[in-house]
């Protein structure tokens, strides 16, 4: 059976843990070269070493995606190792939930450089060898509170709201050089994450899961089940788009 991602290399950016390593070991288990791109060494060398020892290709490379220099150096180390970059995953984000009042401007300042300008500085460093190669996958992590209001996360959604008006624009210029952006829309995912919120607030989880239809907690799996299809050459007709892998939260 033909692996799905087979002589690619992708850039996976928060693949420490959570969605981002879920990614990437999907990715790896699909015939990926994969590019761990995180900011803490300890979790970025671990997911490498996990990965390497399943017998697959992976580079860890510490990266903080709100900084251009950063962003340039991996994905330059990138193509020095694999020779190319087919697919971008930007996963990495931070959630700072804080009453209105409460929210400093550096804050503010962090979640949206970390979650909005790192997406765009990934895209912008990554962008040139894929139009070189006229093909290439671009898949940004969103989520439900892109389009719905979460309590005391206005930070998070809105620059959430702003990946997905990224992502629409984005591929629309970059279809017809042969690139494909798209986003996946995770619900309540059983992450670090949202366990850290989970702490902050009572009955978080409880209450995730009465609202989701299908009556649990998302898996980091279930998102990467989405990311591996628009890595895909099986997604090539899908431009613009945010999937939602919600278990139905968004549409009750």
């Amino acid at each position: 059976m033909k692996l799905r991602l087979e002589n690619k290399t992708a850039i996976v950016t928060g693949a420490g843990s959570g969605i981002g390593r879920a990614i990437a070991m999907r990715f790896a288990e699909e015939g990926a070269a994969v590019v761990i791109a995180e900011i803490r060494s300890d979790t970025g060398k671990k997911v490498e070493e996990e990965i390497k020892k399943a017998g697959h290709r992976a580079l860890f490379v510490e990266t903080d995606v709100s900084k251009s220099e950063d962003v340039k150096k991996m994905v330059d180390r990138t193509v020095k190792e694999f020779g190319r970059v087919d697919i971008l995953v930007n996963d990495a984000g931070i959630l700072i939930k804080k009453f209105i009042l409460d929210m400093t401007e550096e804050d503010w300042d962090r979640v949206l450089n970390t979650n909005l300008r790192g997406a765009f500085l990934c895209i912008k460093h990554t962008v040139k060898y894929m139009i070189d190669q006229k093909k290439g996958k671009i898949i940004n992590i969103a989520s439900m509170g892109s389009v719905i209001g979460l309590h005391n996360d206005y930070g998070y959604c809105a620059s959430k709201g702003g990946i997905m008006a990224l992502t629409t624009s984005l591929g629309i210029d970059l279809a017809p050089l042969g690139i494909n952006v798209n986003a996946i829309g995770p619900g309540v995912i059983d992450t670090p994450m949202v366990n850290d919120v989970a702490t902050q607030g009572k009955d978080f989880i409880k209450n995730g899961i009465e609202k989701t239809p299908k009556g649990r907690l998302g898996k980091p799996e279930d998102i990467a089940a989405a990311a591996l299809y628009l890595a895909s050459d099986e997604s090539d007709f899908v431009v613009g788009q945010t999937i939602f892998v919600d278990g139905g939260y968004i549409s009750v």
